[in-house]
């Protein structure tokens, strides 16, 4: 979809400084039975609506950021990382909140949390209200330090949200969203702290979404539920699960952050709430594939992820742990019991099985222009979607040679049976140690015969 860059997103909401204080630990304290951090690097970066402002700036979104600032020391390494946001701002009249991380070798040890008391509420300007009214889409990332709390800020909010999309990242100290809210996005904990409604899974999430969407009368709920995907409760619908493409388990801080970003993006596009709801599940997850907050400052680009799971990222965990990798290939177009078969089996030899799919034009190529009849983003989804695939990865290239280079599996299964001069792949393999291995092919079931049987019946 062309990005209309005209269209300004204004995010209203709380700032803070985020600090990741990263560095080595091999031995443990002589005072107490406490990990010594060496050698550690301190990296500032803006959070809170801070962050949900740099992400859009990332998105190459046309975005303004309407908060409260200190003018504290503090405040202006905050300013230094929002250097490049266009900031409307009033007095915060309390220290700039930081939040310092510190992990050693990756793995979290401890947060501090500094200036983080309950704060006054902050000095509203004209130019705030004023930015707020000219909104094309808003997005308000409440975190409770009570920006969106403030009686202006709520009644141009109300007035503006009734015309233009209008998400709201609620926090549990934080203020209601304001009845023109088009979706909150709250997650399980806070929706069952909100609405009074425990459980886990996917019943509570609907009863508590509900619940809130007729509290707060807004016109959709949806709650986040991590690795289970997105509950959607909307006026007049049944309650819609959206389920989370299969990720690498991660650092999930700024994930909320993510997924509110893609939503007002989309919406602010013209896309129907369900599709925003989609792409922003499927973007929340790429960005936690990809190292999350962390991995923002490493990447000058988005890191492409194919189904929203980073292949060669399986690839690398899974050999990290001792694992054996196993991936396959093949076009899998009208995917029938013989593929199920294959890779059910072909998931048997390893510890995981990736699957590198020939793209819409590499099948073309193959197969002649009346294929494929299902395009490349079904076909990968329906791949994903059985429990034996931990990846797909897409190729266009007529073999799949460059993505077995950039994968380096273990082990290369083919379904059938194949002499070594067959599969030109083995030699690849040998180049790393790795073999290639065939499992029983099933006679009778093929993409062609379907194909052929589909059209008689036509």
């Amino acid at each position: 979809m062309t990005l209309d860059a005209a269209r300004t997103i204004v995010v209203v909401g709380d700032v803070l400084l985020d600090a990741d204080l990263s560095g080595h630990s091999h031995r443990l304290s002589p005072d107490a039975p406490v990990p010594v951090v060496d050698a550690p690097q301190t990296r500032f970066r803006a959070g809170g609506a801070g962050l949900v402002a740099t992400m859009l700036l990332s998105d190459a979104r046309r975005v303004q950021l309407v908060t409260a600032l200190s003018d504290d020391a503090r405040s202006a390494q905050l300013r230094e990382q929002l250097a490049d946001v266009p900031l409307v701002s009033g007095a915060s009249g309390a220290p700039t909140p930081t939040k310092t991380r510190v992990s050693a070798g990756g793995h979290a040890i401890v947060r501090i949390d500094e200036g983080c008391e309950p704060a006054p509420p902050p000095r509203v300007t004209e130019q705030m209200i004023t930015t707020i009214e000219r909104a094309d889409a808003i997005l308000v990332a409440d975190y409770g330090r009570g920006v969106a709390a403030h009686p202006q800020i709520r009644a141009a909010l109300l007035a503006r949200g009734r015309q233009v999309p209008l998400v709201w990242d609620p926090h549990p100290r934080g203020a209601d969203p304001v009845e023109s809210a088009f979706v909150v996005t709250p997650n399980l904990d806070e929706a069952a702290a909100a609405s009074g409604i425990g459980g886990t899974g996917v019943d509570a999430a609907a009863r508590a979404g509900e619940a809130l969407r007729v509290r707060w009368g807004c016109r959709a709920v949806a709650v986040t539920m991590g690795e289970h995907g997105v509950m959607l409760s909307a006026a007049g619908s049944y309650p819609l699960v959206v389920a989370a493409p299969t990720a690498i388990a991660g650092d999930p801080c700024g994930a909320g952050d993510r997924l509110a970003a893609s939503l007002i993006g989309q919406l602010a596009d013209g896309e129907s709430l369900e599709d925003a709801v989609a792409a922003s599940v499927v973007d929340a997850t790429a960005f936690l594939a990809a190292g999350g907050v962390r991995g923002m400052a490493l990447r000058p680009d988005p890191i492409p992820v194919s189904g929203a799971v980073d292949a060669l990222r399986v690839a690398r965990e899974t050999k990290a742990r001792g694992g054996i990798v196993v991936a396959t290939g093949g076009c899998f177009d009208l995917l029938h019991a013989g593929h199920a078969r294959t890779l059910s089996a072909a998931r048997a030899l390893g510890d995981c099985l990736i699957v590198c799919l020939n793209s819409d034009a590499s099948v073309r190529r193959l197969k002649g222009p009346d294929r494929p009849i299902v395009e490349q983003g079904d076909r990968a989804d329906l791949l994903a979607s059985l429990q034996c695939v931990d990846a797909v990865l897409v190729f266009d290239e007529d073999t799949p040679e460059t993505a077995i280079a950039q994968l380096k599996p273990d082990l290369w299964v083919k379904g059938g049976d194949y002499r070594e001069s067959d599969l030109p792949e083995a030699a690849l393999l040998s180049g790393w140690g790795g073999s290639v291995m065939t499992v029983p092919y099933h006679l009778g079931r093929s993409t062609s015969r379907l194909a052929s049987a589909l059209a008689d019946v036509g």
